[in-house]
C-alpha cells in the first residue's frame, strides 16, 4: 500500500467511525422512541397554576391577530392565564388592534433584535405573579387543552416541559419535508430521549418552565441565534430533566419555499456548530459530575451532523468503500450503516404523513440537501445576524393535526 493509499485509507476510517457513531446514536434513540410508548399527560381536575403565555413576535403584523385570538380561546380559566405579545417592529395599526383585545402588549425596540432580548424585556416589565411561563412564537397556535396539560404536569412536579410541535400547514413540498423533519426530531431527540430516561431537548417554542426560575435563567442569556440550546443546558445544569409532552400539540408554520428553508437551516446549523465549541469542555465536566443530561444535550446532540448532511454522507461512504481494501468488507459495513440510518429516519415519520404528497415532496429532497450544504459557506455571518422567517398562515390547515 502506497503512502497516498494509506492516507486515503486513514481518512476513510476516520469518516467511517464518525458516521458510525452518529448513525448508531440516532438509531438507538429512534428505536427507544418506537419501542416505548410516551407517558400520557396529566390533567388535574381544577387548574391551579397561573400561566404567562409569552409570544415573541418580530414584524409579524400579518398573523399576530389570529395567533392572539387562538390563545385567548384556550380551555383554561381566563383569570389564570395572561397572553403577552412581545411586539418588536410592529405597525401602529396592528398595535392598536392588539390593544383592543384582552392581551398585554409589550413593545420592544432594539438596534439588533433577538428573541432572547424580547423575552428578557418582558420578564423585566412583568410585575404580576405567575407560576409558569409558556414561550411561543408568533406563528404558533395551541390545541385548546394545551394549558390544562401544562398545568397538570407542573402540579405533578415537573419544572420544564416541551410540547409536541407539529405542522400548521402542508401546502408545499418544502412544508411537507419540514413537517417530516420536525416529526423525526420529535421522535428521536424528545420522545426517544425520554424513553431512555434522558432529558428531552427543546425546540424554541411550545416550552414551559417555572416562571421565577426562567426569569433568572434568561437574565444570563444574550444570544443572537439558538438561545434555546443555551436555555436547555442551563435548565438541566440545575438538575432538572425536560419532559416531552407527546400529546400536548402546538402548531408551527412550515416553510414553503427554498429561500426560507435555507435561511432557517442556516440558523440551526450555525447554532449547532457554535455551541458545540462553546460547551464542549463544560459538558465533559458535567459528565464527570454525573450529569448525563448536560453531556447529552451539550455534546451528543451537537456532535451528530444534521440529518440532511447524513443523507449525503452516508451514500457517499458506500460509494467510497468500493475503492477501499478489502472491498466487500467495507461495502457491507457502510451499507449496513446506511440501512440503519434510513430505518432510524423512517421510524420517526408518522404514518399519517406517508401519502402521495410525501412521495412528490421527496423529489425535492436533493434540492433541499444542496441548500443545506450551501449553508456551510455562511455560518460565520449567521452567528452574528438575526435571521427572520416570514410567516403568513393565519389558520391550521394540516389535515393530519396529530402527526
Amino acid at each position: 500500500m502506497s503512502f497516498l493509499e494509506k492516507i486515503v485509507y486513514l481518512f476513510y476510517l476516520l469518516l467511517f467511525v464518525f458516521l458510525a457513531f452518529s448513525v448508531l446514536y440516532l438509531f438507538v434513540l429512534s428505536l427507544a422512541g418506537r419501542l416505548r410508548r410516551a407517558k400520557p399527560s396529566v390533567i388535574s381536575g381544577a387548574p391551579k397554576n397561573n400561566i404567562a403565555v409569552m409570544v415573541a413576535a418580530y414584524k409579524e403584523d400579518g398573523i399576530i391577530l389570529s395567533t392572539a385570538a387562538n390563545l385567548l380561546a384556550l380551555d383554561y380559566p381566563p383569570e389564570l392565564y395572561t397572553v403577552y405579545i412581545l411586539a418588536d417592529s410592529f405597525q401602529p395599526e396592528t398595535l392598536q388592534q392588539l390593544r383592543q383585545m384582552p392581551v398585554e402588549v409589550i413593545e420592544v425596540v432594539f438596534e439588533k433584535s433577538t428573541k432572547a432580548k424580547s423575552l428578557n424585556a418582558a420578564f423585566s416589565g412583568i410585575d404580576r405573579a405567575h407560576d409558569i411561563v409558556l414561550i411561543c412564537d408568533a406563528d404558533n397556535m395551541l390545541e385548546t387543552d394545551f394549558l390544562r396539560k401544562i398545568d397538570g404536569e407542573f402540579a405533578a412536579g415537573e419544572k420544564a416541559v416541551q410540547g409536541k410541535r407539529v405542522a400548521k400547514n402542508l401546502d408545499s413540498p418544502f412544508a411537507i419535508l419540514d413537517a417530516c423533519s420536525e416529526a423525526i426530531g420529535n421522535h428521536i431527540f424528545r420522545k426517544g430521549s425520554n424513553a431512555l430516561g434522558l432529558s428531552s431537548s427543546v425546540i424554541g417554542s411550545g416550552m414551559a418552565f417555572d416562571f421565577a426560575e426562567m426569569r433568572q435563567i434568561m437574565s444570563e442569556i444574550d444570544a443572537t441565534g439558538g438561545f434555546d440550546k443555551i436555555l436547555q443546558l442551563k435548565v438541566v445544569g440545575r438538575g432538572h430533566s425536560i419532559r416531552y409532552l407527546a400529546d400536548g400539540v402546538i402548531f408551527d408554520e412550515k416553510i414553503g419555499n427554498s429561500e426560507a428553508f435555507g435561511n432557517q437551516r442556516k440558523r440551526w446549523v450555525s447554532s449547532q456548530h457554535q455551541y458545540l465549541k462553546k460547551y464542549f469542555l463544560p459538558s465533559l465536566g458535567q459528565l464527570f459530575r454525573g450529569n448525563i443530561n448536560y453531556f447529552n444535550l451539550g455534546i451528543m446532540h451537537n456532535f451528530v451532523p444534521p440529518r440532511s448532511f447524513l443523507f449525503v454522507l452516508m451514500p457517499l461512504l458506500v460509494v467510497v468503500s468500493f475503492f477501499i481494501h478489502p472491498v466487500l468488507y467495507w461495502v457491507a459495513a457502510s451499507g449496513t450503516l446506511l440501512l440503519l440510518f434510513l430505518l432510524a429516519m423512517t421510524m420517526g415519520v408518522p404514518s399519517s404523513l406517508v401519502n402521495r404528497d410525501l412521495w412528490r415532496a421527496l423529489l425535492t429532497l436533493p434540492r433541499a440537501v444542496l441548500i443545506m450544504l450551501g449553508t456551510l459557506l455562511h455560518l460565520k455571518k449567521a452567528n452574528k445576524t438575526f435571521i427572520h422567517t416570514v410567516h403568513t398562515k393565519t389558520e391550521v390547515s394540516n389535515p393530519n393535526p396529530k402527526a
